[in-house]
């Protein structure tokens, strides 16, 4: 279980930053390849990240997280990069 979460925590920090770039860099560029990637790139972070929530609170008894670090490892998931912290502090 843990290496599926750890997965779904790199997944779904990947998915973040490109759907950051998808709005960032190609949008006003190009509006069309925006559109094209934005809802495979959108629906893949929406899944990856109720993944990383779900296995997070499922996993809180197994690792013996207390609520405080259940906190940090939920709120990681709402900045870019944050869920590769949670990878090296507390999955590793």
């Amino acid at each position: 279980m843990i290496k599926l979460f750890k997965l779904t925590a790199i997944l779904e920090g990947i998915s973040y930053i490109l759907l950051f770039a998808n709005m960032l860099l190609i949008k006003p560029t190009n509006v069309e390849l925006y559109k094209q990637l934005l809802y495979p790139i959108g629906m893949s972070h929406g899944i990856l990240f109720i993944g990383y929530i779900g296995l997070a609170i499922v996993l809180k008894k197994a690792m013996q997280w207390n609520a405080l670090t259940l906190l940090i490892i939920l709120l990681a998931s709402l900045l870019p990069f944050g869920t590769f912290y949670v990878d090296k502090k507390y999955l590793s």
